[in-house]
């Protein structure tokens, strides 16, 4: 699964033209929020409400807020006397605008077509069992085999744990997955724990120097093998 130009450095579109890359993997690995579904408003909104109600700069707290757990940002503002009712207060925010949750060009296709096959894929996310499983219903999503929450590893993206748990539940060596992410934390998570990563979004900070972008899931094609990689086709 590595050493092709695929492998490393092709960017979704080039000429205004879509660049398709293969699926060559055993297993895939997507993040939740901003990979599959577009959550962007409702999750700015409650935290700026959070800062708002707890006097925290929205600003400041947006820039770091996306694509790790909650519990790890709200540490980084308020003291440890006040955090877990502030998480809890977050939960429920989010909870309150998870109708909002809304499925990106593809995804649902996509993943109805590897659960169609049986194929070996996870949800590996940094919100909570609760709330991921609610954004996954709202946006009509299949549930997939295997789901790994903030609640399931004891510290979040960047560090690797989500994506080692994920791929060991599906019985599949890291390397033979890739990952695909959204934002900096996650795409340094996918890297660490040794899987191939892909882009999903213009996300463009050094964490995703030389990777595949993917614009969205629109057109892509995978089928099940029974010999590695098990899972082929293009996106």
């Amino acid at each position: 699964m590595s050493g092709g130009p695929l492998d490393e450095a092709v960017v979704a579109m080039a000429g205004g033209e879509r660049v398709r890359a293969r699926i060559d993997a055993d297993a895939l690995l997507f993040d939740n929020d901003g990979t599959l579904v577009d959550t962007t408003p409702a999750v700015d909104r409650a935290w700026r409400d959070f800062a708002e109600r707890y006097g925290v700069d929205p600003e400041e707290l947006l820039a770091v807020a996306h694509g790790v757990r909650a519990d790890e940002t709200i540490r980084l503002f308020l003291p440890e006397t006040l955090c877990a009712e502030a998480a809890a207060w977050l939960d429920g925010r989010e909870l309150e605008l998870v109708h909002e949750t809304v499925a990106l060009p593809g995804a649902r296709e996509l993943l109805t077509r590897l659960t169609e096959l049986g194929a070996p894929w996870a949800i590996v996310t940094s919100a909570n069992t609760l709330l991921v499983r609610a954004r996954i219903a709202a946006a009509g999503l299949p549930t997939p085999p295997v789901v790994v929450t903030a609640d399931d590893v004891p510290v979040g993206k960047p560090d690797p744990a989500c994506y080692l748990l994920a791929a060991s539940q599906l019985g599949v060596a890291p390397e033979r997955c890739i990952v695909v992410e959204d934002v900096g934390a996650g795409l340094q998570a996918g890297r660490a724990a040794g899987a191939r990563v892909v882009v999903r979004g213009d996300y463009a900070g050094p964490e995703a120097e030389g990777l595949h972008r993917l614009a969205d899931y629109l057109g892509a094609d995978v089928s099940l093998h029974e010999q590695s990689p098990r899972l082929r086709g293009l996106w």
